[in-house]
């Protein structure tokens, strides 16, 4: 037991780091970035003018084909990095404030976060190396070496149904706003508290929707042996712009994953870390 609060201990100091708290609030700028850079992609995908993956890996390589651009990706990535290393914590020793089985909800939901964050500055780090990197074509490529597998289809549709999982519930949880706790809302004036609330909820209920495509797009791969439909969400965005209004549609979309964007700017000053 000694040995399992020392490390609780330490790693609830580390969690008080001032400079991993100024790290993650600086991942915050970055993320923020690349959703409005994403936003943009799916702009283009919508009106038919987009040569580049609508996803965070197509984002990223817009960035670094910028003047310094190589250098924001690399800042991005150690900003992501710290964002994970933080949620981390979270998950290990975190939200204390809560009790029962809503805390271990919150620790769980942590553990969530600190993959998307290390997928994320895996990535921020792959198009450092590589700008030529194709993340919807290697996703494809993934998908077919997983279904020539023993029971590889049966784990992309698990993947599927994870991902419009994760989907249906970033919808729920921009309109319930549950994103409101983890700010400080004392500390905003009643005009940044709106905004914060306006542009939580559209960036959450957008992510969702796109991630919720996405996942379902993966199981129809999964469903119909077709990997070239498990292209992630440059498939999802441009499976929306298909559709009936699907200019209209993926125009909203893109414009609440800008609102995201946005937010993360605010959690980058108001966030509890």
């Amino acid at each position: 037991m000694s040995l399992t609060r020392s490390a609780e201990a330490t790693a609830s100091r580390t969690a008080d780091s001032r400079w991993l708290e100024l790290l993650a609030r600086a991942g915050f700028i970055g993320y923020g970035i690349v959703h409005l850079l994403f936003a943009w992609l799916a702009l283009q995908i919508a009106f038919g003018t987009s040569s580049d993956d609508g996803d965070q890996s197509g984002a990223l390589r817009t960035l670094s084909e910028q003047p310094l651009g190589k250098f924001l990706v690399i800042a991005i990535a150690v900003g992501l990095l710290a964002m994970a290393i933080w949620q981390a914590l979270e998950a290990a020793v975190g939200h204390r404030a809560e009790r029962g089985k809503e805390r271990i909800m919150e620790r769980v939901a942590s553990a969530g976060r600190t993959v998307v964050y290390l997928y994320f500055a895996w990535t921020a780090l792959k198009v450092f190396r590589d700008v030529g990197s194709n993340s919807a074509d290697q996703q494809e490529a993934l998908t077919g070496k997983l279904m020539t597998s023993s029971g590889g289809r049966w784990l992309v549709g698990l993947a599927g149904l994870v991902l419009a999982a994760i989907g249906v519930g970033l919808v729920i949880y921009g309109i319930l706003k549950k994103f409101e706790k983890h700010l400080k809302t004392g500390e905003m004036s009643p005009k940044t508290r709106q905004l914060a609330r306006r542009l939580g909820m559209a960036g959450y209920v957008a992510k969702g929707i796109a991630y919720g495509i996405a996942g379902l797009l993966v199981i129809v791969a999964a469903v119909n042996y077709d990997p070239e439909k498990a292209r992630g969400l440059d498939a999802a965005l441009h499976t929306l712009r298909e559709q009936s209004y699907g200019t209209f549609l993926l125009t909203l979309v893109a414009l609440g994953i800008a609102a995201f964007g946005l937010y993360c700017f605010l959690q980058s000053r108001y966030r509890k870390v």
